[in-house]
């Protein structure tokens, strides 16, 4: 029995894809690291959320959801592709920021935001993905633990262990 009319399955992917389709795109990056495989993977997603709508449960938020279909998309073309090319720039994670008050502190902010990106990056994908929901898309550790579909104490141990890679990271980079 298909719950929801088609007129309404349109009318919510349209307001899904308003609403989290730069969300999924820069998530989808974080994995991919090439914004056409982002680009397509979450055109990918939205197929599967409009196929998938009528089956959706109310048990998580859709948020949630998208999330999980979204990094088990990522997953699926990781492993489909051996790519390990690394990105020279990307800036993607910062928000736009208020005016800073002159160009050369711009520049150094870039310039670290881009060390922390990259190294991000260079991360295993089991803790980058943990780092990347939690601080940069603001995601709590149950929320994760959902997602990911692992114990809240796994999330934790991956969130520690990631900040201490990253910063071991940072650390040799700068020696």
């Amino acid at each position: 029995m298909n719950l929801i009319a088609e007129e309404k399955k349109e009318e919510l992917l349209e307001f899904v894809m308003d609403e989290y389709g730069e969300t999924l795109t820069r998530l989808a990056y974080s994995y991919l690291k090439d914004w056409g495989l982002a680009e397509d993977a979450v055109q990918e997603v939205f197929v599967k959320c409009y196929h998938s709508l009528d089956r959706f449960r109310l048990e998580s938020s859709i948020q949630t959801w998208l999330y999980t279909i979204t990094s088990n998309q990522c997953k699926d073309v990781l492993r489909s592709r051996s790519f390990r090319r690394m990105l020279s720039q990307i800036s993607f994670f910062k928000s736009n920021q208020a005016t800073r008050i002159t160009p050369e502190m711009i520049l150094l902010e870039r310039e670290q935001d881009e060390r922390i990106t990259k190294a991000l990056l260079l991360l295993p994908i089991k803790y980058r993905e943990v780092m990347i929901f939690f601080y940069y898309e603001d995601v709590t550790i149950s929320g994760i633990s959902e997602i990911l579909k692992v114990n809240e104490n796994t999330v934790k141990t991956r969130l520690r262990r990631g900040k201490q890679l990253l910063k071991k990271m940072l650390e040799e980079e700068q020696n």
